[in-house]
């Protein structure tokens, strides 16, 4: 799978940049490069590329008009460039992969195009599973039933729904709704709940493929916490803070993952 790309930035050098960064993924394709909102609203159009790196603070058509500018055509992914931390909120209301600080973060860069690979994979099994659907509707009406409506729905369907952890000569099924946070420790991770703390010997990464990255987040380094179970956010020193779970229980949000703290803000 290719990613066809398009870099839109007024600054030459912040361009420069970036497509330095992306030379070392070989699925992405820079297919052309824009030095403003109307020149990138154009190109979009006409070129329909799968995924858009936007600055945000540009002369006359800023990012955001850009994202409205083509709201009439199936958009393509946009992945947010700037340097100003304020728009955080507005790009993820704006339905943004994700939102990069200038300089970009190479980690940074490697966790966005994971969750633009996957978005790009959920919106083909949509498209595949809406052909099988026209092909079953003539040849075989009676199996369209059994066929999920909501594509998203189809998508969460791969994720774990039960976790099945070896801890203490037992064996525990977990409800992954259950989950509060999970925290890493080199193989190992603690898996916590409520009113339970289990050990499963895991990486991280195997980890998070199993479970629904859009209830499952990252927070910090060695921390994942489960966004559904977050009741308060409590702002802390040093651009940190602290979500507070359903438990009581307090997660530490370093500031590298900071963007996770946009999606509670309304």
């Amino acid at each position: 799978m290719t990613i066809r790309t398009i870099l839109v930035d007024d600054e030459k050098l912040a361009i420069q940049g970036l497509q330095l960064r992306l030379e070392k993924y070989p699925d992405v394709e820079i297919i052309d490069t824009c030095s403003n909102g109307r020149e990138a609203i154009r190109k979009i159009k006409t070129e329909k590329p799968d995924l858009v790196f936007l600055d945000i603070q540009m002369p006359g058509f800023d990012g955001f008009s850009v994202v409205k500018g083509v709201m009439e055509i199936e958009p393509p992914l946009f992945v947010f460039v700037t340097a100003y931390q304020e728009h955080a909120v507005r790009a993820f209301e704006a339905n943004a992969v994700n939102y990069l600080m200038k300089p970009v973060d190479e980690s940074k860069l490697d966790d966005t195009l994971a969750r633009v690979r996957q978005r790009i994979a959920e919106k083909k099994s949509a498209e595949e599973a809406e052909k099988l659907k026209s092909v079953l509707a003539e040849v075989a009406p009676d199996a369209v039933d059994h066929i999920p409506e909501d594509p998203e729905q189809a998508a969460s369907e791969r994720y774990e729904k039960l976790i099945n952890i070896k801890d203490r000569g037992q064996i525990f099924r977990i409800d992954v709704d259950t989950i509060e946070h999970i925290e890493a420790a080199g193989d190992y991770m603690c898996i916590r709940t409520a009113d339970n703390s289990l050990i499963l010997r895991e990486t991280m990464k195997d980890l998070e493929r199993r479970l629904d990255p859009r209830v499952f987040q990252r927070v910090h380094r060695s921390t994942i916490v489960n966004l559904n179970q977050v009741r308060q956010v409590k702002p802390h020193t040093n651009g940190e803070c602290f979500l507070v779970l359903d438990s009581g229980a307090q997660v530490k949000v370093s500031r590298s993952y900071r963007d996770v703290i946009a999606r509670f803000v309304h």
